[in-house]
């Protein structure tokens, strides 16, 4: 039984991920009991639910969920969580699920029982950072009896999956062929009256008999199994994994079916994926240069230029629409190829959709186990697997310290290095398969051959790795890549221009708030949203700026915008959003609403505005639009709202006469793939958003947008440095 939610209580094996004293990484598989918010783990199955855990934790508004996306531990992909505490993130505890669905369904009972307000006030709780876990003491006597229904939440907390934005779809059907719908991306006519582009952006629908997390770990896989339905095909590495959500990978096509006399091509790629709340998968891949895949003799580059899937289960998660994009140039200079040949071979690879829905008929949902298992990530091997293949009775065990070792005083235990130091010789459950099928792809592995065994990596070499996950080196560089420009002279405010008829690059102005829907008078009821009709603030400037760090409350800079208002003695309030975008550079787009009448006036507002940050991260949200742009970037940003910081880590600053929202982009995995993304078509994009503090009562509702804001082609080479 890998997991299983019955009478309010979640349970199941899972992974807790640890460093070892050299850096790198190791697991340790242990059952977890998640009952009320009260989290237990075990070495074994509990024989009753009296049984005293080896472990224990308790979640309370403090403790936050990160999805770290999939890695892979001891030969074994695992999706990987985290819980840390918003207030230590040295306090964390980082845990991995065999699949990508019980890592979700493990996520949303962490988020929920860590909103839940915590039933042991009286308790003393002490934070122990090496153990990743949050110690309490408190009487068995005192424990809460009455359980939680996991799957049942409250309607105020229940969205409906449904988009936030009213938007024509950007999609027009052209034919159907083998079963499958195609379209292409729907754009007005061009210049010379053309109806396609030389390289258009096609997409097959179908729907496929299987699971939409089958699906996806079979579109994931580069091994054996892709053979089976890829046709196009030949043969695919991992070149290098950047994180959970984002890797680089070098892909070569069979030649087979391409047009008589075209040579093969390849591609490289950067994919990235995400698992939406509703079950969807989606799956993003666009062309990179990368200093270790240059371009192969014999194959011809191909440059996509966006590509991907969307999996969304359907028929009660029996079965799943399929969507398969991509927008491709060739790279074809004969002049035979005309761009209805290359459209021709785009269409080609799209039906490859048709031959996965056949496999998935053929194998009736049985035999993927152990196929999509690939070992796709052998191609990136590190340290890590290394190390794991220490005989059993010398593997170090740094897991959590034992049981009584929690009731001693933190004054014990000085520091992670002193654990560390300790051989503590732990007990890890064994895999029935340890050893199935990976022990031929190692032996078939670049990493492999020319060795009779794995050994131990010189003190150098970790060292030199150590050095580079220090320096986050990049080794990949989009096509698109953008310059800097120097230092230039600015006031806080009013860095990125105006510009009320939409028609300067790089400027800002207001979106239309009936684009976005909210919650209506009714919502509690009827779960219906309705057009917004206007916002309570006015947009009065905006900051498009750079720095080597972060730039933290720009409200209260000395003669800023926000200052100078101060400074003369209005009654204007000040809502500021600080989106912060790690990089090479820290870049920072703020945005400045005014609000005109008195702050009581809005008992909404107020309460957000003089609450604490539990309460302003359970309620600010936004929704985000790409109202001109790529299909590619509009399908990774959505038309969903969403709860800011229930998703990001946000900093709150209370001024005087102003409040300002500090979100960090980078503290995401998920959200960093996609900013990432977003800043390869930057300058091509208009970008569409609303802010809107969440109604949950009925005399909160209807929801009114605090503000909108329109973004034209931003450029990050006009951004302006920090001084």
């Amino acid at each position: 039984m890998e997991m299983s939610q019955i009478d309010g209580r979640m349970e199941g094996w899972l992974y807790t991920i640890r460093h070892n004293r050299f850096g790198l990484q190791f697991s340790r598989k242990r059952y977890f009991v998640l009952h009320d918010n009260n989290l237990t783990s075990f070495k074994s199955v509990p024989s009753d639910q009296n049984e005293e855990p080896d472990r224990r934790a308790s979640l309370d508004c403090c403790i936050r969920v990160t999805d770290n996306g999939r890695e892979s531990f001891h030969r074994k992909v695992l999706f990987i969580f985290t819980l840390y505490n918003t207030s230590n993130h040295l306090d964390q505890l980082k845990l991995g699920a065999s699949s990508p669905e019980d890592a979700a369904k493990w996520i949303k009972s962490l988020q929920e029982a860590s909103q839940k307000k915590f039933p042991f006030p009286d308790c003393e709780f002490v934070s122990h950072a090496e153990k990743g876990l949050v110690k309490f003491n408190v009487s068995r006597r005192s424990r809460r009896k009455n359980s939680v229904d996991w799957t049942n939440y409250s309607s105020v907390n229940v969205e409906t999956h449904a988009p936030d934005v009213i938007a024509p779809s950007p999609w027009k059907i052209f034919g159907c062929q083998n079963g499958l719908r195609l379209f292409k991306e729907a754009k007005d006519w061009d210049s010379r009256g053309r109806h396609w582009d030389d390289h258009p952006a096609i997409m097959a629908v179908g729907v496929i008999d299987g699971t939409s997390e089958d699906i996806f770990n079979t579109l994931m896989s580069l091994g054996p199994l892709r053979s089976e339905w890829d046709f196009c095909f030949y043969k695919g590495s991992v070149v290098e994994h950047l994180d959970g959500h984002t890797d680089i990978v070098h892909i070569q096509l069979y030649s087979d079916w391409l047009p008589w006399l075209m040579n093969r091509r390849d591609v490289l790629l950067r994919r990235y994926w995400r698992r939406e709340d509703d079950g969807t998968y989606v799956i993003l891949c666009h062309s990179v240069y990368h200093k270790k895949c240059p371009p192969t003799k014999g194959y011809v580059r191909a440059c996509v230029k966006s590509g991907g899937y969307v999996v969304t289960p359907v028929s009660k998660g029996k079965q799943s629409l399929v969507k398969h994009m991509v927008a491709i140039d060739w790279r074809s200079w004969n002049l035979y190829m005309r761009p209805s040949s290359e459209r021709s071979i785009t269409i080609r690879v799209v039906e490859r959709l048709a031959a996965l829905r056949e496999m998935f008929k053929a194998k009736q949902g049985h035999g993927f186990a152990h196929e999509y298992v690939s070992g796709e990530f052998m191609g990136t091997k590190s340290c890590l697997s290394k190390i794991n293949t220490i005989p059993q009775a010398r593997r170090i065990d740094l897991e959590l310290v034992k049981a009584e070792e929690m009731e001693k005083p933190s004054s014990a235990r000085n520091s992670l290095m002193d654990l560390n130091d300790a051989s503590d010789e732990f007990f890890d459950v064994p895999e029935p398969n340890e050893s199935y099928e990976f022990d031929s792809l190692i032996d078939n592995s670049p990493f492999s051959q020319g060795h009779s065994q794995l050994k131990m990596p010189s003190p150098a070499g970790i060292v030199k790795k150590l050095q580079d996950l220090a320096n986050n080196k990049k080794g990949y560089m989009d096509l698109q890549e953008i310059g800097m420009d120097e230092k230039r002279t600015f006031i806080y405010g009013a860095t990125l221009q105006q510009d009320p008829n939409l028609s300067l690059p790089c400027s800002w102005s207001t979106a239309d708030p009936s684009t976005f829907l909210i919650r209506g008078n009714n919502y509690l009821t009827d779960q219906q949203k309705v057009k917004a009709k206007g916002t309570m603030m006015q947009l009065i400037g905006a900051d498009w700026i750079r720095s080597d760090k972060r730039e933290d409350d720009l409200g209260g800079r000395l003669g800023g915008l926000v200052q100078e208002f101060a400074a003369k003695g209005g009654s204007e309030f000040f809502f500021i959003v600080n989106m912060q975008v790690p990089g090479s550079s820290m870049i920072s787009l703020a945005l400045y609403y005014m609000l005109k009448t008195p702050l009581e006036e809005h008992p909404l507002l107020q309460s957000f505005v003089n609450g604490d940050d539990a309460y302003r991260n359970s309620r600010f949200k936004l929704i985000p639009h790409i109202s001109k742009g790529s299909w590619i970037v509009k399908q990774s940003v959505g038309k969903k709202a969403c709860l800011v910081g229930h998703a990001l880590e946000v900093r709150y600053t209370r001024g005087k006469n102003y409040l300002e929202v500090d979100v960090d982009v980078g503290s995401s995995t998920v959200a960093r793939g996609v900013t990432n993304l977003v800043l390869g078509y930057l300058n091509n994009l208009v970008i569409e958003m609303a802010f809107l503090i969440q109604a949950n009562t009925a005399e909160e509702l209807p929801e009114l947008l605090l503000g909108t804001c329109r973004l034209n082609y931003l450029d990050v080479s006009k951004s302006l440095k920090e001084r």
